[in-house]
């Protein structure tokens, strides 16, 4: 493939798990190949489950404004369209002061977990930051009627965005299960393991929790309909799957990745190596 110069573009990391992000320009990759400050607050019932946008929809209505420099977030403005907008510092997110605040909104009681070694992730075997392109954003938007280009970013709501490439690129960097492709950005080292299996999240407002009508059926006969030459291996026992997971060797662990670095694909090395 020609003229192309994959690049970030964008940086979101998500302090509070499935709430909303903050754009940053740089970030430190912390001790589990995450992306520091990433998920570092989540939050958990009574059975120490997480209460998280999968299970709760109430979740989705909570709007998060952070205050802070870089991944670095120094205090949080949480509020509803039902409720005055409330500040709390970071300490009093980890002492537990936003608990009567978030047990009000979702119904019933939860506490606040804080790990700053590597946060909250989804797969604690693919930990590292997620990826995608903007164009695939863009494209998938263009799927479902009324649903904007930066709505669709929110509903995926990835780690790193790339510019420079066309839509799916981003499939380049994984390969079969008993592969993963070696890659790097700027000068941090990543592994592609695979291809996200996507929950119930996207198909719903990221303001309301409101479903989609269709929004799974849709997207998985677009996505096998448009998927390139380059999606191969052997993942795709579903389409239901989109933007990459990735693994940060222990190597890389404390070093820097920028908005503007590039993006460059090594080889597909076998997964147990």
């Amino acid at each position: 493939m020609t003229d192309i110069s994959p690049t970030v573009d964008r940086l979101t990391i998500y302090p509070i798990k499935s709430l909303d992000g903050w754009s940053v320009e740089s970030v430190p990759i912390v001790d589990n190949g995450g992306l520091a400050g990433d998920r570092e607050f989540a939050l958990f019932d009574a059975e120490d489950t997480y209460v998280n946008g999968k299970r709760e929809q109430q979740i989705h209505q909570i709007r998060a404004t952070y205050q802070g420099d870089g991944a670095n977030i120094d205090a949080v403005q949480l509020s509803t369209v039902e409720t005055e907008p409330r500040r709390f510092t970071v300490d009093e997110l980890a002492d537990g002061h936003a608990v009567d605040w978030l047990s009000d909104h979702v119904g019933y009681p939860v506490s606040i977990a804080r790990d700053q070694a590597g946060g909250y992730p989804d797969d604690t075997t693919a930990s590292g930051p997620t990826i995608i392109s903007t164009a695939t954003i863009e494209t998938v938007a263009l799927w479902f009627d009324g649903i904007s280009t930066d709505g669709m970013r929110r509903r995926l709501r990835p780690n790193i965005e790339l510019g420079g490439v066309p839509a799916f690129w981003e499939d380049h960097l994984f390969d079969d299960r008993n592969h993963h492709v070696m890659f790097s950005i700027g000068d941090v080292s990543f592994r592609g393991i695979n291809p996200c299996q996507r929950c119930v999240v996207p198909s719903r407002n990221p303001d309301t929790g409101a479903e989609y009508d269709g929004f799974q059926s849709t997207f998985v006969e677009k996505r096998e309909e448009t998927l390139p030459d380059w999606s191969g291996g052997d993942w795709f026992d579903h389409h239901f799957r989109l933007m990459l997971n990735t693994m940060v060797p222990e190597s890389e662990w404390g070093k820097k990745i920028s908005v503007g670095d590039s993006v460059e694909v090594d080889q597909a090395v076998p997964a147990d190596e």
